[in-house]
């Protein structure tokens, strides 16, 4: 398991809520986090789906043109901040000149051009679309942690691009070798 101390951000890593989160908009949720500086935070949740939009509805909003394969395309909540704009994370072989390099392995992009790519068969071997972001100001994420907010786990390809929702939080709860049954409720209780 990581920590955070110091100088240290926790750009590339997995946020995973702890048990107890009450705010029903991050419960159970596994945030991969895309920027973390001093001036804050911005993550994206991996395991939560926008129920009521889909891909081929977003492709029609932007007059894009559809293959066969744009249904199979799921839209993730990515967060309560700006939840109508868009953010593909995605494998790096897939580049453009507004792409963010997150990690070595890992990019975002957040343009028009990326969603044709996808559309088309394009686009990058492996990638997670969502709406809105995760964002904190400077230290807000800090203070979360230090609240018993959240874990951090390590980049995990096979989470991040997985395609069973409902195991995400699980499988990153394992990965840092935690069985949640064994967490306790309340804050600065194991």
């Amino acid at each position: 398991m990581t920590s955070l101390q110091g100088n240290d951000f926790l750009t590339g890593k997995l946020l995973i809520a702890m048990p107890q989160m009450t705010d029903p908009r991050f419960a159970r949720s596994v945030i991969y986090i895309c920027a973390h500086n001093e001036d804050g935070a911005m993550g994206l949740v991996i395991n939560q789906l926008v129920e009521s939009f889909t891909f081929v509805d977003l492709l029609e909003q932007l007059g894009i043109k559809k293959t066969d394969t744009a249904s199979e395309i799921r839209v993730h909540f990515g967060g309560p901040v700006e939840s109508g704009r868009g953010f593909v994370l995605h494998s790096n072989e897939y580049q453009q000149d507004s792409t963010l390099a997150v990690t070595g392995k890992v990019a975002m992009t957040a343009t028009l051009d990326i969603l044709n790519d996808i559309a088309n068969d394009q686009g990058p071997d492996k990638s997670l679309l969502a709406l809105g972001y995760a964002g904190w100001g400077p230290g807000q994420l800090t203070d979360e942690l230090h609240q018993n907010g959240w874990l951090i786990a390590e980049q995990d390809e096979d989470i991040l691009f997985g395609s069973d929702l409902r195991l995400k939080w699980d499988l990153a709860m394992s990965k840092i070798g935690i069985d949640p049954n064994w967490l306790s409720s309340e804050s600065g209780h194991a």
